[in-house]
Parts: structure tokens; sequence; C-alpha cells
């Protein structure tokens, strides 16, 4: 009897624990578009809160968690861009969303 109880009583405990949603963060360009929706990612603005979710679904994931400007220095492995993103004097600005299942 006690090792029924104690089976249950794991079980439980085991049902009990929040499962973890699964999530990734992409980097992506803040290209100037002229619709103001880099802009509105880059800083963070509730306006770029439609964009970031979006790109997310289109990934395949429930929902965008954040989304914020990144400095390139912040930018590590291999799919970190090459340093010869500055052409002209304008370097490339990058965006991060983390969105999650």
């Amino acid at each position: 009897m006690r090792a029924v109880a104690a089976v249950l009583t794991l079980f439980a405990i085991v049902c009990a624990v929040p499962a973890h949603a699964e999530k990734r963060v992409f980097i992506i360009a803040n290209n100037a578009d002229g619709y103001g929706v880099d802009r509105c990612l880059a800083s963070g603005e509730s306006c770029g809160a439609a964009a970031a979710a979006a790109y997310c679904r289109s990934r395949e994931f429930a929902k965008a968690h954040s989304f914020r400007k990144v400095e390139r220095e912040e930018i590590t492995g291999a799919g970190a861009p090459a340093n010869g993103a500055c052409q002209g004097g304008h370097c490339e600005e990058f965006v991060a969303i983390e969105c999650a299942r």
C-alpha cells in the first residue's frame, strides 16, 4: 500500500512541475525601410510588438517574448555578421527578437 501511495505522490509532483517554454533569440538586420518598424523594434517601443509577434509566428513560434536593439559586440557565434558590414561610414544595426513556443 505504501508503494502505491509513493508512486501516486511522485506522479502528482511530476505533473505539478510547470513545463518550460522553448525560447529562441533571432538576430535580424535593423534596416531602415521608411515605415518606422525598424525604429519601433530597436527602441523597444510598443509599436514594435506587432512586428516582433509576426516575425515569431513566421518562424512557427507562438509569441514574441521580447525585442530590442543589440550592439555589434553582443553578437557572437557562427551566425555573427562579418566585420565588414560597414560601408561608406554607415554600419548596419541589429535587433534581437526572443520568440517563445
